[in-house]
């Protein structure tokens, strides 16, 4: 049986910097939802938390410095953790003391091992723990993979994503900056991508092989007399046990893009593309040719907030909502997010090694 919740459902969010008032935002539009607490341990991130609230016309919650009090007050049903990177491990070793159901943002931690010890306690508790992933809400991404699904490609044999975008933001006390704090690009932007990948390729991921740098952004900045050594532009091909091939294609400095994201799958019998964010799907058949492709600029008329993720933070949490009333499982698992992580790091490797790396190897550890 499903477990009993109150009207409205009672959601804590740890960790309240870009994307923790974005999911407040996101929160806020759902329907017989309420964010009652909030916990981050920066004054100024607990203050935006408080204005933005009564900007968006939202009930103020309670503040907490620390996840441990936010847990022991007894207000939340649903937690999300939208901390930064290299924190995940730690707020999740509380959280996962207890049943409450909580999405964490991507990545899941920034280390395979971290990882692991999470899909372990995760698989042996009663609430789910559904990992931040949510590209696969992005209307015109869903489209793409609904098209896969039903067969439109026919086998599928490639996966391409090309991310051609701006650089890194800015975040609390520029934590993003370096790789001890976010795994590395590969792992904290493109875990995303890879998640994809695997969820196209319908295969596990075998071999990973990366090219990649930092070649224009954050050379000239410095923090804390530190030099920023997060890579901006790399290449990488993955292969599957199916043999599936996936490719990246990732620039940072490419702000003069139509499109940030160009998405496509090619099958035996077929191509579906996407692209955003014009939200163009394009499909075609072998047997048709170029002459037969067919366009459609994709939307999802329930988004009540779009945001900076073209609604699929709206999209995502609405899932997670009908998963807790229902009882269910999570769409987007422990695993799923520990396997994006996987890729990441052999990614990573690849290009510090100059070689081919194994999955198997960085799941060893």
């Amino acid at each position: 049986m499903p477990a009993e919740f109150p009207v409205p459902l009672r959601y804590g969010i740890i960790g309240v910097g870009m994307m923790g008032l974005e999911h407040l935002r996101n929160l806020h539009a759902l329907p017989e939802v309420v964010v009652t607490a909030v916990a981050d341990p920066h004054p100024r991130s607990r203050e935006r938390a408080a204005s933005e609230s009564q900007r968006i016309g939202a009930p103020l919650p309670l503040i907490f410095e620390s996840t441990a009090d936010l847990l022991s007050s007894g207000l939340c049903d649903v937690l999300v953790v939208a901390t930064p990177n290299m924190t995940h491990a730690a707020v999740l070793d509380e959280i996962l003391d207890t049943e409450i159901p909580v999405l964490v943002e991507k990545p899941l931690c920034t280390t395979v091992d971290d990882c692991a010890k999470v899909v372990a306690r995760a698989e042996h508790r009663s609430g789910l723990v559904w990992v931040g992933l949510e590209y696969r809400y992005m209307p015109p991404v869903a489209a793409l993979i609904d098209a896969v699904a039903s067969g439109a490609v026919g086998q599928v044999r490639m996966v391409a994503v090309r991310e051609h975008r701006f650089p890194f933001l800015s975040k609390v006390d520029d934590w993003n900056r370096f790789n001890h704090n976010t795994g590395g690009t590969l792992v904290e932007k493109c875990c995303h991508f890879f998640d994809l990948m695997t969820l196209l390729a319908g295969g596990l991921p075998v071999r990973v092989l990366a090219s990649g740098a930092q070649d224009v952004n954050h050379l000239d900045e410095r923090y804390r007399g530190e030099v920023p050594d997060i890579i901006d532009n790399a290449l990488v091909v993955v292969e599957y046990d199916n043999g599936v091939r996936a490719s990246l294609d990732l620039c940072m400095f490419a702000e003069g893009s139509v499109n940030q994201e160009e998405l496509s799958v090619v099958g035996d019998e077929g191509k579906v593309e996407a692209f955003l964010p014009s939200g163009l799907v394009r499909t075609g058949r072998r047997s048709s040719g170029g002459t037969g492709v067919v366009e459609t600029v994709v939307t999802d008329r329930r988004v009540a907030h779009e945001g900076y993720h073209h609604g699929s933070s709206y999209l995502e949490h609405l899932a997670l909502l009908q998963a807790v009333r229902a009882g269910g499982p999570a769409a987007v698992t422990a695993r799923d997010g520990l396997l994006s992580v996987a890729l990441g790091v052999a990614a990573q490797r690849s290009i510090a090694e100059q070689r081919s790396v194994d999955v198997a190897e960085v799941l060893r550890g």
